[in-house]
């Protein structure tokens, strides 16, 4: 039976909310150095162009946490902190305006540490997301379960979760990942059946691009699809603007949310009489600009184009030396490859006019 994620508790980073049956949100992290406020705020604005919602910076040393206060002053989305073994780095990275922290409790200096960030993040309001990574798991849960299994990675975020209720605080956000696929769904799975606080999905240290997506896309979407999640980063190592654009890749496959275009295309076969694969990947470029939700075809020939694609908001499809645009599986013109990609480009934008004058960048699930 599916879980339901409007169960989950609702809590706020900064104006954006998490939980209780909002919009699974967008988050990505930095990769500059948060000290270099110039840098991160350059890459900040980049993640948010892309649809990122939320952002984590790390937090080295206090140089990077005092960076906070110009960064966040400017910030187009709301910076989690993200800290390990010094409670002083989240007081002051609360202090100088993060919306959020990520801190292991076990870690960040005993009771007292855990203490003093507790009542820092319930004086300035913000939410505290604990995490439990299969690389890093106490050594009495690893010995107790045999290694770093679900029941272990679980069995720690209960623990760190725990050290924050006892104090009084519950405006928790939890993850528990690691790099093994099947061990992250079951991690879920378990924790959500014992507790209801929102989940941060991800796959810990996924790899590049290609293999990153794959095994993102495969353990963030079955839990997606089972109603578990409520925001997401997809790891890659890769530029942090790609994991936003798989992220809401994946979540238009899984149903939840638009945003943008979606292209498809054919994989071109012996049938296909036009340079199809670069004209997708100038198409992607082109398209990469527009925020209207529309379903955009590029075909390699008539067998695929407004027949199987008649679905499409618009689409293109080749001949030898020229091709056809269609709308909603009707031809609109004919015109010569080259001046394909315009065309295309050209009933595009009439369709993006069309849906703004109608006012539907509000609407449903889009962004």
């Amino acid at each position: 039976m599916p879980f339901d994620r409007s169960q989950t508790r609702r809590i706020h980073i900064g104006q954006v909310p998490i939980g209780g049956g909002a919009p699974v949100i967008v988050q990505s992290m930095t990769s500059t150095d948060t000290r270099d406020a110039a840098a991160t705020l350059a890459q900040i604005e980049r993640l948010a162009v892309a649809g990122c919602e939320v952002v984590r910076c790390a937090v080295p040393d206090l140089e990077a946490a005092l960076a906070f206060k110009q960064i966040t002053a400017s910030s187009p989305l709301p910076v989690i902190a993200d800290i390990h073994f010094d409670a002083a780095l989240a007081v002051a990275a609360v202090e100088n305006g993060a919306a959020s922290l990520r801190i292991n409790p076990g870690n960040i200096g005993g009771d007292a540490a855990v203490r003093r960030v507790v009542e820092a993040a319930k004086t300035h309001g913000v939410p505290i997301r604990v995490g439990a990574n299969s690389g890093s798991l106490p050594k009495d849960l690893l010995a107790a379960h045999g290694g770093p299994t679900p029941a272990a990675i679980v069995q720690a975020a209960l623990r760190q979760a725990r050290l924050l209720e006892d104090l009084g605080f519950g405006q928790i956000k939890v993850s528990l990942k690691s790099s093994s696929v099947l061990d992250t769904i079951a991690a879920y799975r378990l924790f959500a059946q014992q507790c209801g606080y929102p989940l941060h999905l991800g796959v810990t240290e996924a790899g590049g691009l290609l293999a990153g997506t794959v095994k993102s896309s495969v353990g963030i979407g079955a839990l997606l699809l089972e109603g578990l999640g409520d925001t997401l980063r997809v790891s890659l190592t890769a530029d942090p603007v790609r994991e936003v654009e798989v992220a809401w890749h994946l979540l238009r496959a899984c149903g939840l949310r638009q945003r943008g275009v979606e292209i498809i295309s054919c994989p071109t076969c012996g049938r296909t009489e036009i340079e199809l694969i670069p004209l997708l990947e100038a198409a992607e470029k082109e398209l990469a600009r527009v925020k209207a939700p529309l379903t955009v075809a590029i075909m390699g020939c008539v067998v695929n184009g407004p027949g199987e694609a008649a679905h499409a908001d618009v689409g293109l499809a080749g001949g030898r030396g020229q091709g056809v645009i269609f709308a909603k599986g009707q031809v609109v013109k004919k015109v010569a490859e080259a001046d394909l990609l315009a065309a295309l480009m050209e009933e595009v934008r009439k369709v993006e006019a069309q849906w703004a004058a109608e006012g539907s960048a509000g609407s449903g699930n889009t962004i």
